[in-house]
């Protein structure tokens, strides 16, 4: 199954892994720099040991996962291969790569507006890492191009549409988010993954808010 999968969703996979292994051995002082940390004027030196906000880590922290926490990476490489296959397979590897890399980093943009809030509030905010805001992103695109693909929960093991799903998952986050009911997850940023995507696949398709006078622009998708 693995020598069948596109080159892209194959490479991503590999990368992630061996990103995770290189998290394990050198240990998070020597990659901190590349974790999203919040912004605050003036700088707040207990935050990280003095680790600062720097433009590259809006994408960087999309490759890293928390060592401590193997389910972690799991669950986001299972969900990369089961939807980003057949996204990669439909729009080419160009454009796949395009669509997961706006999705990490509206969701890295949406989790840093937040984080930074919270930092001036309280001052004591740690940094963000993960894949979750791309992988969510790739979820509402498959729902979007697939929305009556049944697709199974792992838990609980229901099969349902794509689309229920979609709503299923986009509603359960918005609640925690909310609520604080799950804290230690970023579940704005999953949100903003899938903001991003879904604001990036109106302006493939020409639709509102990126269309003209209310009339869609012919475009390929």
């Amino acid at each position: 199954m693995f020598t069948n999968l596109p080159p892209l969703t194959k490479a991503l996979l590999i990368l992630n892994t061996l990103i995770f292994l290189l998290q394990l051995m050198l240990g998070e002082p020597r990659y901190a720099w590349l974790e999203l940390w919040p912004y605050v004027p003036g700088g707040i030196p207990q935050i990280g040991g003095g680790q600062v906000f720097m433009p590259w880590q809006l994408l960087t922290y999309g490759f890293l996962h928390d060592p401590s926490n193997y389910a972690h990476l799991i669950f986001n490489m299972l969900a990369l291969l089961m939807f980003g296959a057949p996204l990669e397979y439909t729009w080419g590897s160009r454009r796949f790569l395009a669509y997961y890399l706006v999705c990490i980093a509206g969701a890295g943009l949406c989790q840093f507006l937040l984080t930074t809030w919270m930092a001036m509030q309280s001052g004591d905010i740690g940094p963000t890492l993960g894949a979750s805001g791309g992988v969510f992103g790739l979820l509402l695109a498959y729902g979007l191009l697939f929305p009556n693909q049944r697709v199974m929960l792992l838990i609980p093991p229901i099969p349902m549409k794509a689309r229920t799903l979609v709503i299923l998952y986009g509603a359960v986050e918005l609640l925690l988010g909310f609520t604080g009911l799950q804290p230690g997850v970023a579940h704005f940023a999953h949100l903003g993954g899938m903001l991003f995507g879904w604001l990036l696949i109106n302006y493939w398709r020409g639709k509102p808010p990126f269309s003209r006078s209310g009339t869609p622009r012919a475009r390929r998708f």
